[in-house]
C-alpha cells in the first residue's frame, strides 16, 4: 500500500510543515516543548503574494492558530524581530520571514548577517526569481553575463549557517529538515535560508502525510569528556589568579545556578561579555561586572593579572578581549568550555571543551572539590568592586543641566525599572555604557545586540522581545515591560515598528535619547585624532562643505513618533530632568496594553561614561598634517605594543 499524500502547493506544504514543527529540551530533569516557528512574518510582492501569502490566507481562513502572520514595515526589520524573540526564548523558538522577490529580499541580508553573527536562529524564505526562466528577465530579476544561474539571493550565502534554493517541489522536503536542523542546532544555528523561487512557490504536487505530521527537534547538550574535565580541573587547581569570562552561551544553557555554584565553590571571580549579562545578579560576591573594552575597573585589573582564563560561552569578540590586551600576565593560559568548537578551541588553547556549559559545569563542580582560590584574591576582587561601585554611583548621582549625562540617563532608567523588567540596546555609545554599569538582577533583564551592533535594531529587536515576554506572561511565566533605550542615530535609521506596535497594541516603552549626532562615533573620532568629523546633525556649512559646525538641526523626534501613533512624553531641559523621567518611566510601566510610549530626553553628548581603563583597538594613520592626529597615533602605538597573541 503506498503513502498516503495530499495535492497542496510548495507554499502551502511549507506552511502546514512549519506549524507542525516543536522543540524540545531537557534542564535539569524537566521537559520542554515548544512550536518552534510560532508564526510568519511577511511583506508582500510579486514573488510570494500568490504563493506564501496564499498558502497563510488560506490557513488563516481555516483555523488561524495554524500559523498566525504577522505585518512588519520593514523586512531587515522583521528579521530583527525574530532575533528578539529568540534570544529571549533562549533560542527555543524564532519566526520565519518571508519576502517578494529583488529588494524585498536583499532587504533582509543585513539581518541575516545580525543573527549569524549572534548566534541566534532565525528562518528566511525570500522568494526568488522564475525556476523555469518562462519570463527572463522578470522584474527586479539580477542579471550577471558570466553567470545567469545567480540571483540576489545568492548574496545570503555567506550570511546564513544553512543555504538552499528550492528549484524543484520535491526539494523542498530535505531543504526544510536540513534547514531546521540547523536552525536548533546550538553549535551551528543562525540565519537559515531557503530560497523560494515564484514559481515553485504556486507549484502544486504530492505531499506525503508523514512530511505534514508533527516532528520534534530536541535540543542537542552534549556532555563534556572526562579527560577534557580532568585536564582543566588540573589547570584550575595549579592557578593562582583564575578569572572566569561568562558569555552567552551560559544564558543559553540555563547554566546560570550552576555557575553561581562553581563561583561561589571556587571563590573564583567572573566577568562577563555583552551577551553575558545576567549570568550572575549584578551585586553578587563574585561578579565583576563587564570585563574588557567596555568593561568595568574591576573585571579589567583582574583580568591584567589573571593566569589562567576560562571562558565559558563566550566567543572571544574583541570587545571581550580589549584587543587582546586586557591579559598581560605573561603565563595566561586559557580553558574554553563551548558548544560551538570555533570558538572552543580560539586563543590557541591546548585545553579546550566542546559541550554544553551547564554540563561542564557540573562536571568542574564535582573535579574541584575542596579547591578554593587564594584569601588574596577574593579581598582584592572586594576591593575592586567597591572601587567600581562608587564610580558608578557617582556617575548616576552627578547632575548637570540643563542637558543631563546620558550616565544620568542610564541610572534613572535602572532605578525606574523593575528587577524583570528587559532593557533593549544595540549601537551607539549607549552600548558601551549599559555594559558596564547597567546593574541587572534577573538573568532575562539585558538584551543588548553586541555582536553586529546594528543601527536600527533597537525598536524592532525590543517588539520581539516583547513578543517573547507576553507569550511568557501567558503561559504562567513573569510580567516584564520592556524598555528600548535608543539615540537619535539608531531611531533615524529604522522607527517604523512603531507602527507596527500601534497596529497590535503592544506596550514598548522607547526611551529616546536626543544629541544631535553620532556620539559614540563622535567620541572615537575625536579619540583617534579626527575631530568628530561627519558625527553631529548640523547645517551644512556650504563654504567649507562641513556639518561640524553648523545650527543643530531643527529635527523634532517627538512629533515624529506621535505622528506614527506612539504615545509620547516630553522631558524638557532644566534641572529636574532625572525626576522628570524617572516618573515617566513609572507612568509609562502603569499604562495599560494599549500601544507604544516614547519617552523623549535630550543629553548632551560631550559628558562620557567613567572610563574601563582598557583599549580597543581601532587604527590611526600613521602620517597626518592634524596635530590631533598625531597625537592620537602615538597614543595607539602606546597600547598596541601591549597587544599579545595570547597563545596557550
Amino acid at each position: 500500500m503506498g503513502t498516503a499524500t495530499r495535492r497542496m502547493t510548495v507554499a502551502q506544504a511549507v506552511v502546514e510543515f512549519l506549524s507542525k514543527q516543536y522543540t524540545a529540551d531537557s534542564i535539569n530533569g524537566m521537559e520542554y516543548r515548544e512550536r518552534l516557528i510560532p508564526g510568519t512574518f511577511g511583506i508582500f510582492g510579486h514573488g510570494n503574494v500568490a504563493g506564501v501569502g496564499q498558502a497563510l490566507k488560506q490557513y488563516q481562513a481555516a483555523d488561524p492558530a495554524i500559523m498566525p502572520y504577522y505585518q512588519g514595515r520593514n523586512e531587515q526589520a522583521q528579521v530583527h524581530q525574530a532575533v528578539g524573540y529568540a534570544r529571549h526564548t533562549r533560542r527555543r523558538q524564532t519566526f520565519a520571514i518571508s519576502t517578494s522577490i529583488g529588494p524585498g529580499s536583499s532587504n533582509m541580508l543585513t539581518g541575516a548577517a545580525l543573527a549569524t553573527t549572534n548566534r541566534l536562529p532565525v528562518l528566511l524564505l525570500p522568494s526568488d526569481t522564475f525556476a523555469t526562466r518562462a519570463a527572463d528577465p522578470v522584474l527586479q530579476q539580477l542579471e550577471l553575463p558570466y553567470a545567469y544561474d545567480i540571483t540576489v539571493n545568492d548574496a545570503f550565502r555567506p550570511l546564513s549557517r544553512f543555504f538552499d534554493r528550492v528549484s524543484r517541489p520535491e526539494q523542498v522536503f530535505s531543504a526544510l529538515h536540513h534547514g531546521l536542523r540547523v536552525l536548533t542546532d546550538p553549535a551551528d544555528t543562525g540565519a537559515v535560508t531557503i530560497s523560494l523561487p515564484q514559481d515553485v512557490q504556486a507549484e502544486a504536487f504530492d505531499v506525503p502525510e508523514e512530511f505534514l505530521a508533527e516532528r520534534e527537534w530536541r535540543i542537542r547538550r552534549p556532555e563534556a569528556e572526562d579527560d577534557d574535565i580532568r585536564r582543566a580541573a588540573e589547570a584550575i587547581r595549579a592557578a593562582k589568579r583564575p578569572l572566569i569570562i561568562a558569555g552567552g552561551g551560559v544564558l543559553y544553557a540555563f547554566a546560570n545556578d550552576e555557575l553561581a555554584k562553581f563561583a561561589e565553590l571556587t571563590g573564583i571571580p567572573v566577568g562577563n561579555t555583552q551577551a553575558g549579562v545576567g549570568v550572575l545578579p549584578w551585586d553578587h560576591k563574585f561578579s565583576l561586572g563587564a570585563i574588557g573594552s567596555t568593561g568595568t575597573t574591576a573585571a579589567n585589573a583582574i583580568a591584567a593579572e589573571a593566569d589562567l582564563i576560562i571562558g565559558i560561552g563566550t566567543r572571544y569578540e574583541d570587545f571581550t578581549t580589549a584587543s587582546r590586551t586586557a591579559f598581560q600576565n605573561p603565563d595566561v593560559k586559557f580553558v574554553n568550555i563551548n558548544v560551538a568548537p570555533i570558538d572552543a578551541y580560539k586563543h590557541g588553547t591546548t585545553l579546550p571543551i566542546v559541550a554544553d556549559a551547564r554540563k561542564a559545569l557540573v562536571k568542574l563542580n564535582q573535579a574541584l572539590g575542596g579547591y578554593r582560590v587564594g584569601v588574596d584574591l577574593e579581598e582584592k576582587v572586594a576591593a575592586e568592586k567597591k572601587r567600581w561601585n562608587g564610580i558608578v554611583d557617582e556617575a548616576f548621582e552627578t547632575r548637570y543641566t540643563p542637558l543631563p549625562a546620558q550616565n544620568e540617563i542610564i541610572g534613572a532608567t535602572n532605578k525606574a525599572m523593575d528587577d524583570q523588567d528587559v532593557v533593549i540596546c544595540a549601537a551607539g555609545s549607549l552600548p558601551g555604557d549599559l555594559h558596564k554599569m547597567w546593574r541587572v538582577r534577573d538573568p532575562f533583564g539585558y538584551h543588548v545586540e553586541y555582536a553586529y551592533s546594528c543601527m536600527g535594531y533597537e525598536i524592532p529587536g525590543g517588539l520581539g522581545v516583547k513578543r517573547a515576554a507576553l507569550a511568557e506572561a501567558a503561559a504562567g511565566g513573569v510580567e516584564r515591560d520592556v524598555v528600548v533605550m535608543v539615540g537619535d542615530g539608531s531611531y533615524l535609521m529604522m522607527h517604523t515598528e512603531l507602527v507596527t506596535a500601534v497596529a497590535e497594541r503592544i506596550k514598548l516603552i522607547v526611551i529616546l535619547i536626543q544629541n544631535h549626532g553620532y556620539a559614540s562615533i563622535g567620541s572615537l573620532s575625536e579619540s583617534l585624532g579626527s575631530q568628530r568629523f561627519g558625527t553631529q546633525y548640523r547645517v551644512l556649512d556650504k563654504e567649507q562643505h562641513s556639518f561640524d559646525a553648523g545650527e543643530n538641526l531643527p529635527i523634532d523626534l517627538a512629533t515624529n513618533a506621535e505622528s506614527l501613533g506612539a504615545r509620547v512624553i516630553r522631558i524638557e531641559p532644566g534641572e529636574n530632568v532625572i525626576e522628570a523621567l524617572g516618573a515617566a518611566i513609572k507612568e509609562a510601566k502603569a499604562a495599560p496594553e494599549t500601544g507604544p510610549i516614547v519617552i523623549h530626553v535630550e543629553s548632551d553628548p560631550l559628558l562620557d561614561a567613567p572610563g574601563s581603563e582598557s583599549w580597543w583597538d581601532v587604527p590611526v594613520s600613521q602620517v597626518s598634517d592634524l596635530e590631533s592626529t598625531k597625537q592620537a597615533y602615538k597614543t595607539y602605538t602606546d597600547h598596541k605594543n601591549r597587544q599579545r597573541k595570547l597563545l596557550g
